[in-house]
């Protein structure tokens, strides 16, 4: 039995979801992070559990060939790129491998998983950064919280984002220094800058630039736009967000436009997308166009279907395929992206588009009863999946076809099972990377009935 502190040779010989090397030792599990598959390692045990192990790397015996160099300084502190050690080949057959395994030993499905899609872009593709803001020692602090802790790692320079964002986080931490502006602490609920939000809108270049506040105003605002736009950058918004609770969730549901419009404007797939510092809207444009042109494929649309959009956010999945149906119904529980999806459409002049605030087992039953069956329905539930009300009632309408893009290939593979329950037969599933660097992988899965 491995006892803590225990010091011990491991061959990693597989990969977690979360990122972690596995070896076996005596039979016994051991996860250890910042390793691959084909390492040697000597690694520290730091905590023990009946079945398995955690340990700590201490020293690199043999590198696995798919090792490379971290090219982030605080990487290992702040733990968000936690595949950033592993070539990107590498990282796409883990994640191929991900989602292959969950549909084998969650869904009991014995189909291949396509090839998996990226653009190839590993570097400033996210088009939103949510940076926490701190005091530490008299300084101004902007970074990310370390994995799984709430402690502030200071990185401006973040690889994952565009390189406007590192120049306006700057701006921000210098104006918040010098007008010694209190940064939020989260003990004492005291204090007022909270997070610093950026959004960019890749098709357009516009920026959003957002405060989160404890609070209703930003002293010396007006020296902040001064600053901002010396900058020469297109930012189109700067707003500040209320956000008082005490609380993890980083926006509250009020946000006040200091300077500029309430919104920026992205194109999608050929869809004008008006983005208000509320609105979901994944993170990878690029990546997301590949995603959203193969949900239309599987979709398989002729002009005649009516499409049911559940989860729909600002709407944005639907309108890519609104002028190919007779009629779009989208469904989202956010008021403000329902606001956002109805704009949306009217901007793009999609007038056979409907739009209901409500949760997808709710709005599903009272569609129901209006007697709407719609021929294919898309979902793009969040991580913990569909509920069973959702898939039950998506079976009740009967649509011939059910588009699943999924961001957890866990709860996918589980509700894609039920619905083979249901009398859905699973055709299709493909991976995409949406987020290179990270753990996180997504996919879309085509069921007919």
């Amino acid at each position: 039995m491995l006892q803590k502190n225990s010091v011990i040779e491991l061959a990693v010989t597989a990969l977690t979801s979360e990122g972690n090397g596995v070896g076996r030792y005596e039979g016994m599990a051991v996860f250890v992070p910042d390793t691959a598959i084909g390492d040697r390692i000597e690694c520290k045990i730091v905590k023990v559990h009946p079945r398995f192990c955690y340990g700590r790397l201490e020293r690199l015996l043999v590198p696995s060939k798919d090792r490379i160099e971290p090219d982030c300084p605080v990487g290992r502190r702040c733990g968000g790129c936690a595949l950033r050690h592993l070539s990107y080949g590498a990282e796409k057959e883990a994640k191929w491998q991900q989602v292959q395994d969950a549909f084998d030993r969650i869904g009991g499905f014995s189909l291949e998983c396509q090839p998996l899609v990226s653009t190839g872009m590993v570097d400033g593709y996210r088009n939103k950064a949510l940076y926490p803001v701190r005091e530490r020692d008299g300084q101004v602090i902007i970074g990310f919280f370390a994995r799984r802790s709430h402690e502030v790692v200071e990185n401006l320079a973040c690889r994952l984002q565009p390189p406007e964002f590192e120049r306006i986080a700057g701006v921000v931490r210098d104006f918040l220094q010098e007008e010694r502006i209190p940064c939020y602490d989260e003990g004492s609920c005291k204090g007022l800058v909270r997070q610093l939000y950026l959004r960019k809108a890749f098709a357009t270049g516009e920026i959003m630039v957002c405060l989160v506040l404890n609070g209703e105003t930003l002293p010396q605002s007006g020296r902040l736009l001064e600053r901002l736009r010396d900058m020469r950058l297109p930012i189109r918004s700067v707003c500040l967000n209320v956000n008082r609770r005490s609380t993890n969730v980083v926006l509250g549901e009020r946000t006040k436009i200091l300077w500029g419009r309430p919104v920026i404007t992205d194109l999608l797939c050929g869809v004008r997308v008006n983005l208000s510092a509320q609105s979901f809207y994944q993170v990878n444009h690029d990546a997301a166009e590949l995603l959203y042109q193969k949900a239309r494929q599987c979709a398989a649309l002729t002009g005649n279907e009516v499409l049911l959009d559940l989860y729909c956010g600002t709407g944005t999945i639907g309108l890519t395929m609104a002028r190919q149906v007779r009629q779009l119904i989208g469904v989202e529980i956010v008021p403000a992206a329902i606001e956002d999806a109805k704009v949306n459409a009217r901007e793009n002049g999609i007038e056979n588009a409907r739009f209901l605030c409500d949760d997808a087992s709710g709005a599903a039953q009272k569609l129901e009863k209006e007697g709407i069956r719609p021929d294919v329905v898309v979902v793009d539930p969040p991580r913990k999946g569909c509920d069973e009300q959702v898939l039950a009632a998506i079976s009740r309408m009967g649509p011939r076809r059910v588009v699943m893009i999924s961001c957890n290939p866990a709860t996918a593979a589980r509700d894609c099972a039920r619905l083979r329950e249901l009398g859905y037969a699973l055709q299709e599933i493909t991976p995409f990377d949406l987020f290179p660097r990270t753990t996180h992988v997504e996919c879309v899965a085509l069921l007919t009935k």
